[in-house]
């Protein structure tokens, strides 16, 4: 118990009184009570960030997943040494700087730039992203990615392949095998991959600041505005709660997926 004090310690200062003040300030800022809260279910504008964050984040999650799964079916069906350089290639966000790949993905975006040029060459012209709510995501699910595709991974590596040999074998379409007996066995790797960057999505600030518009924002920005150029704390504080409270109904959500019983029966 006291190898755990430290930290526990750690915890309480660093998050959890933080989070309680957070807490506090929503419902004391500029008054004692509820206000914060009824003043944000009858603004329009937060409302609209709200919804606008929440159809992001699935998106992304959504989007993430269908990159995610063929590359993740791929590293289980390859040899070790490609699937070492698909895992690196995976990884390498990781070690690239957030604000980099932003940038990147600005010039990219921007006007003249190389995406604009691409459509333009196969004769779509006029697409730039840069200050849009579909260049905001496009970029996120580049970031998202390595979140989806290890826990996918992981749970694909574990579904027994010899299930599928054995539908083929009997006469089943490799389609309709995959279809009925390895992807419901995957499941419960979409659902924590999707779960995990949908969570983070909701809570994204640095890219839809860059690469994003003031009239597109998410929630992040909106609280970033109230705090620092607004000074309202308790509006803050009370879309900062309101922003938990969602992460905390996702999580629920996502346990009483993964611990329903698993029945019926294959076809």
């Amino acid at each position: 118990m006291l190898i755990i004090l430290p930290a526990i310690a750690l915890l309480a200062a660093f998050f959890l009184y933080p989070l309680a003040n957070i807490v506090w300030l929503s419902f004391t800022e500029p008054e004692v009570g509820v206000g914060n809260y009824t003043k944000l279910l009858n603004d329009g504008v937060s409302v609209t960030v709200l919804v606008r964050t929440l159809v992001t984040a699935g998106l992304v999650g959504l989007l993430t997943l269908l990159v995610a799964y063929p590359y993740a079916y791929a590293m289980t069906r390859v040899s070790a040494r490609t699937r070492g350089i698909l895992t690196i290639l995976v990884l390498l966000p990781f070690w690239t700087s957030l604000m980099a790949r932003n940038f990147a993905w600005y010039l990219l975006e921007q006007r003249g730039g190389f995406i604009e040029q691409a459509m333009s060459f196969i004769g779509i012209k006029d697409v730039v992203l840069l200050g849009s709510l579909a260049g905001v995501t496009v970029a996120m699910v580049q970031v998202m990615l390595p979140y989806m595709v290890l826990p996918l991974y992981t749970s694909l590596s574990s579904i027994d392949r010899r299930l599928m040999d054995a539908a083929v074998s009997c006469g089943a379409p490799w389609w309709k095998a995959f279809r009925t007996i390895y992807l419901p066995l995957s499941v419960p790797g979409m659902i924590s991959g999707f779960s995990l960057v949908f969570i983070m999505s909701l809570g994204f600030y640095i890219t839809p600041a860059i690469l994003g518009s003031p009239q597109q924002s998410l929630i992040s920005q909106l609280i970033a505005t109230r705090v620092t150029q607004l000074l309202d704390f308790g509006g803050g504080g009370a879309l900062g709660v309101i922003l938990l409270a969602l992460t905390l109904l996702v999580l629920g959500l996502v346990t009483r997926l993964a611990i329903r019983p698993k029945g019926g029966r294959l076809k």
